[in-house]
């Protein structure tokens, strides 16, 4: 039974799509102009925007006198409230499941918010486990994250798959430990000249189709 290393957000949960309709209310809860939301998606940065830099860019546009710290808890909690599981990607696991493949989880992050995510969308009942950073004390792209999910799941690593939406820690991840991927691209270009996915996708059904024909 070969590993499936998957990565969670914009891979298996629509975290984009999460924080741009908790944007969306967040906005109106204020009274800020609707548009205002490319700024707020654009600022974030797929998430890789400090919670703390963006709390305070978000306090200083709106004049808002919310506390610092309860508004980082909001942008945290908000994007868990608002994630769900799409039911073709939980159908893809299912049939990798039925292939013989194991799905595991690979995500850098905290325990607290990435569990729940796994959690709270019922994403738990169709993979085997999951290893995330802050737990592990590593982050992807290095080799050892990957290897932690083999040991979690008592499997090798040899024969798996690693599929994610981040060139960096996914398909570097995966370069880094000799292993094939399958990059979600999101409406963008590959432009990394030092590895390269071995394949590109636009979904995660495409994805577990590429693996299961592999």
């Amino acid at each position: 039974m070969p590993l499936l290393l998957l990565n969670l957000d914009n891979t298996l949960l629509d975290r984009a799509g999460s924080f741009r309709a908790w944007g969306e209310w967040f906005l109106a809860e204020i009274g800020a102009p609707p548009a205002d939301i490319d700024w707020l998606v654009s600022l974030d940065a797929d998430g890789l925007t400090d919670r703390w830099d963006l709390a305070d860019a978000i306090r200083d546009r709106y004049a808002l006198r919310i506390p610092a710290i309860d508004l980082v808890d909001e942008l945290r909690d908000g994007v868990v409230a608002y994630t769900r599981l799409d039911p073709l990607v939980a159908c893809a696991l299912r049939i990798a499941d039925d292939a013989g493949w194991m799905p595991v989880v690979v995500t850098n992050g905290t325990v607290q918010y990435q569990e729940a995510k796994i959690r709270n969308t019922g994403l738990d009942r169709y993979v085997a486990d999951w290893v995330i950073s802050e737990e592990a004390g590593v982050s992807k792209p290095n080799p050892r994250i990957f290897a932690l999910a083999a040991q979690r799941a008592r499997m090798p690593l040899r024969g798996g798959w690693v599929v994610g939406d981040s060139p960096e820690s996914d398909i570097g991840g995966a370069a880094a430990v000799g292993l094939p991927s399958v990059w979600l691209h999101r409406g963008r270009s590959w432009s990394d000249a030092r590895f390269a996915p071995t394949r590109t996708v636009d979904s995660l059904i495409a994805a577990v189709s590429v693996v299961l024909g592999g």
